[in-house]
This record gives C-alpha cells, structure tokens and sequence, in this order.
C-alpha cells in the first residue's frame, strides 16, 4: 500500500474537514498498479503555512485555495515551482479570474476545481493525479530497473490493448463462422473495424515508445536546421488517405520555407499528432487550415479545424497522460491518449509554449510558439 500525502490549504474549516472525509477512506487500485494508493490528508489555513508545510512534508498533492489570508494560492503555487517541487497542484477557489486562471496554468496547476465541489469531483481529481503519479515514478524507474519495472510498464501496454485485441477476436469468430452468410460484401463493415482496431493498437505502441524516451530524461537530439513547412507536407500526405474517406480538406496556408533549429523527428510528431487529430476529430466534409510562418522573433505552427470542439473543462486536462476527451462523437475514435502529452512535452523542451481554444460543436485551433 502506497501513501500520497495531500495538503488542502484553504481558510475555510469546512472545506478542509469536508475534503479529509471525502479522502481518508478512498483508494485507487488498477490491474497495472503493484499496488494500492491510499491518502494522508494534511490542512493547512494560509499561504504562509502552506509554504512551511511543503518544506516540512514534502506533499505529494496541494488542493490551493487562490483567496487566503495574508498570501495568496498563486504565491504559493509560484513558490512551488521556483523551488521546483515535484508537486502536483489543483486550484480550489470560487474566485478564479481569467487573468487567475491564466497565471495558474503558466506556473503549472494541474486542475482546477470550483467551489462548491461534489465529493466525485474531488475523487475524479485525485484518481487522474495519482494515475500520473504513478505511472512518472515508474517512467523514472526504467533507466535503473531491470526485469521488474519492465514487466511493469508492458502490463499497462497490454491493459491498453486487451479492449481492442478482444474486438478483433470477436470479429474474426463472426467471420469465422458466418454469422452473415457466405457474402464476403456482408463482411466489409466487420473488416474496416477490425483494421481500426489494428491501426489504433498500432498508434498506442509508437506513442508508448516516444512517451517513454522522453519521460525518461532529454534524449538524444539531432538538433539541425529543418524546414517545417517541409515537414508537414510529409505529414499531411500521411494523413490525406482517411481525410479523403471522409471528404475532409486539408489545407497548408504557408509555401515559402520555414526554417528552424530543431531535431526534424520530434517537429515530425508534433506535426503529426496535431494534423491527424484535427482530421480525426473533424466532422464529415469538414476542414483543416494548416499555418506556419515566422512573426515576432517567433516559430509558429497553427492547426485549426471546423471539427466537434472541446469544452473548457476537456482543454484544462487535454495536455495529461493518456486523456482522451470522452463524449458521443468520440466514443467510436480510437487513440492512445498520448499524442498531445508527448506533444506538450517536446514544446517545453524547446522552451515553446502552447495555445488552444475550442468551441464545441464548431471546431479547435492549436498554435505553438517557438522561441528563435
């Protein structure tokens, strides 16, 4: 059994008393998991006593009130990460400004959860955390571990993988028996989704394998002057083949070369991820515009869709490991749930940073930015 230390740090007796109950006798325990996660909740009434309490008990997770007396929750999540504590942080506040929200996000809150929140809220919260926690101290493992840590990193592949090994498996037995007669025709639709089936299998591989290479420290760069434009020709043509099944129109708005400093295998993902998912998550005779230019002493890459949106809440958890957006257009698109994780982490290493806004129903537009 493991124990993660949360600090609820908000002048209200109430909340802080109202979050131990709702957390002393919860656990999170997956099949991947060697074992059980459970909480010890420490309480803390102001900033100064946060800030004191960190350095004492090193938490694992800080649920930040922003309104306290004396200094505010966003001082305190400045001072996390100046002092670079491995501290995953929640904003809890009923007061969240944009220009609060905005700071926050820049210096690294993982969440945000209004008041008044449900008990649910809060375990869902938690839940997601600890998955991330999790699964960072057993990427860090990998380098010293041997057997043990591998075996333990493949079973959460296979847990990945056992939903859509056990489709094809039941598609094959269909056509295996005949269950729609001799027609080869009545089979076609039980085909395109076992090879979707194959596809998206293949997909989680190779972002399990980058998630892994780049979790586990900076890895070897290839650093030379690439031509994004150039790249992303490459990636369009790879996704052109679906977008032309469902009469999408990819557009690349920029022609003259885009020149950069870069490792081209790592703009090659970004690219990558970014063109396939504004295909994958368009709409039927949908749309994609693709820019890249140079402005302002900055790189930009934008990609903007007429695809099915986001909410703010999906945007805010978009960049976590393996978060997929979960809804009724999407319960039939197969993904790994890395690709924009692994994204987000190649654009830190560059420095870069990223912006997305989305209206649901209309469509999503990503940009990220470069320094020169």
């Amino acid at each position: 059994m493991a124990i993660l230390k949360v600090l609820v740090v908000d002048d209200e007796p109430g909340i802080r008393s109202g979050t131990k109950r709702i957390l002393e006798n919860f656990k999170v325990d997956y099949p991947f998991m060697d074992e059980q996660f459970n909480y010890e909740v420490l309480e803390s009434a102001s900033g100064e006593d946060a800030i004191t309490l960190i350095n004492q008990q090193s938490p694992d997770i800080v649920l930040l009130d922003n309104k306290l007396p004396g200094i505010q929750g966003i001082d305190v999540l400045e001072y996390i990460k100046k002092n670079r504590y491995d501290i995953f942080v929640v904003m809890i506040t009923s007061y969240a400004s944009l220009e609060v929200a905005v700071k926050a996000t820049r210096n690294g809150a993982f969440d945000f959860i209004p008041k008044p929140f449900t008990p649910q809220e809060l375990r869902s919260s938690i839940e997601n955390i600890t998955k991330q926690i999790f699964l960072k101290r057993m990427a860090k493992k990998l380098n010293k571990a041997g057997k043990e840590i591998r075996f333990q990193f493949l079973s959460v592949l296979s847990h990945e993988l056992k939903a859509p090994l056990n489709a094809i498996d039941g598609y094959l037995t269909m056509i295996k028996e005949k269950q729609f007669g001799n027609n080869i025709d009545n089979y076609q639709h039980i085909v395109d989704r076992a090879l979707e089936r194959v596809s998206g299998m293949r997909y989680l591989i190779l972002d399990l394998l980058d998630f892994t290479k780049i979790e586990n420290g900076t890895p070897s760069q290839n650093i030379q002057e690439v031509d994004i434009v150039k790249i992303a020709e490459i990636s369009i043509d790879t996704i052109r083949p679906y977008a032309i099944q469902r009469d999408i129109d990819v557009y690349l708005n920029s022609r003259s070369p885009v020149i950069m400093k870069a490792d081209p295998s790592e703009i090659e993902i970004i690219l990558n991820n970014l063109i396939s998912n504004a295909v994958k998550y368009n709409k039927d005779k949908g749309r994609v515009d693709i820019y890249i230019k140079k402005e302002n002493g900055k790189y930009l890459i934008q990609v903007d869709d007429t695809g099915i949106g986001m909410t703010k809440t999906d945007i805010q958890q978009l960049f976590q490991d393996f978060f997929r957006v979960k809804n009724e257009y999407t319960k039939n698109i197969t993904g790994s749930g890395l690709g924009l994780s692994i994204v987000k982490k190649i654009v830190d290493m560059y420095n870069g940073k990223i912006e997305v806004t989305s209206t649901p129903g209309q469509g999503s537009s990503f940009k990220i930015y470069f320094p020169e």
